[in-house]
């Protein structure tokens, strides 16, 4: 059963043609829906994007500039993309740790088969897109990769850069929400299972989170000295290791099955964090000044499992501090890791966002 805080929404929504024959301690998560491999061509297109369009599928890959550097992303469309109306467009927000082929493609490639074309990327540092350090996990750069994403999506033919959306999914909700209260070319903002990775870190540290600091401050000079860079684990790189670490929830059993075996890994997902980040993390609040500024229809859905990663709470808080809430969904049974590949549940919650995008874009 689906618990609705309003009645469902109600629904409403082009690229250039392309002949491929032509010359031209803890807890975050994913999911997985690999691309299927088939021909593709290389086209330009007008943000001088360097973009690889794959048949079947609808799928293209984009090199996305980020200042110095490029980000790697994947643009999933409709499969009436080379129709004469302009698309409706949003962009994914991924778990820490996750890469684009994991939860954002399981989420953007049913939003394209809803006529919605959804743009995944590999935020900077990690996966296939440019950045060192390697595996650094910082919160205000993962924003940033949303809005400089916008700026590709914007000047792509066929995509309305009037009507573009946002989705985050756990830590990416938080991250999508952070972004959206300044950049308001975001027009809408859905969040599955949404965390604040800032408070989620707090409240991980047992002594306190500005201890937590002074024990970061003395590694980081350790690093400085010795020239060598410290990385953690987000979770157990096996069920062996977590049980060994006497961590046997459902949760963390869910996340470690999910991202350390064939059912979600990915070869680019390291499961791996620079030890630097975690400053970072320990300042940050995702919903800072969210009640003042993101101003946007706001979609919620939420795990009805509570488990431990505290995406439920937070999910509330959420949707009682936004200025413009539009609908609430809690799904019955479903836990934090299975809103990442679970169909019943991912069916259900695209189903749901869809109309959401379709009434708000």
């Amino acid at each position: 059963m689906h618990h609705n805080a309003q009645q469902p929404l109600v629904q409403r929504p082009q690229l250039r043609p392309v002949d491929c024959h032509e010359t031209a301690p803890s807890i975050w998560y994913s999911f997985v829906l690999l691309a299927k491999r088939t021909t593709h061509c290389l086209v330009l297109d007008s943000y001088g994007t360097t973009v690889s369009r794959r048949k079947p599928g609808m799928l293209k890959h984009l090199t996305i500039p980020r200042g110095p550097i490029n980000l790697a992303a994947d643009l999933h469309l409709p499969d009436n993309a080379d129709s004469s109306a302009p698309l409706r467009a949003v962009v994914l927000s991924t778990p820490g740790s996750s890469v684009k082929e994991q939860i954002g493609a399981n989420y953007a490639s049913r939003l394209a088969g809803r006529g919605i074309a959804a743009l995944v990327l590999d935020p900077a540092h990690q996966g296939q897109s440019e950045g060192k350090p390697r595996d650094l996990e910082d919160p205000y750069r993962r924003g940033e990769d949303i809005s400089y994403a916008i700026d590709a999506l914007t000047t792509i033919p066929g995509i309305d850069p009037q009507r573009i959306g946002v989705l985050g999914i756990c830590a990416g909700g938080g991250y999508a929400v952070h972004t959206a209260r300044t950049d308001h070319r975001i027009k809408a903002v859905g969040a599955v299972v949404p965390v604040n990775i800032g408070a989620a870190f707090r409240s991980f540290s047992p002594d306190g989170p500005a201890a937590a600091l002074d024990a970061l401050a003395d590694a980081r000079t350790e690093e400085a000295r010795s020239g060598e860079t410290t990385r953690v684990n987000w979770l157990p790189d096996t069920l062996e290791d977590a049980t060994t670490a006497g961590l046997t929830d459902i949760d963390t059993t869910q996340a470690v099955t999910y991202y350390r075996t064939e059912r979600g890994g990915n070869e680019h997902s390291t499961n791996r964090r620079l030890l630097r980040s975690d400053s970072l993390l320990l300042g940050y609040d995702a919903f800072h000044l969210a009640d003042r500024l993101m101003t946007q229809p706001l979609q919620v859905i939420l795990a009805g499992r509570i488990g431990n990663t505290g995406s439920y709470d937070t999910g509330m808080q959420l949707w009682k501090l936004a200025p413009n809430p539009v609908d609430l969904m809690v799904i019955d049974d479903a836990g934090h890791y299975e809103m990442y590949d679970e169909p019943e549940y991912v069916d259900a919650a695209v189903e749901r966002l869809a109309n959401f995008y379709a009434n708000n874009l």
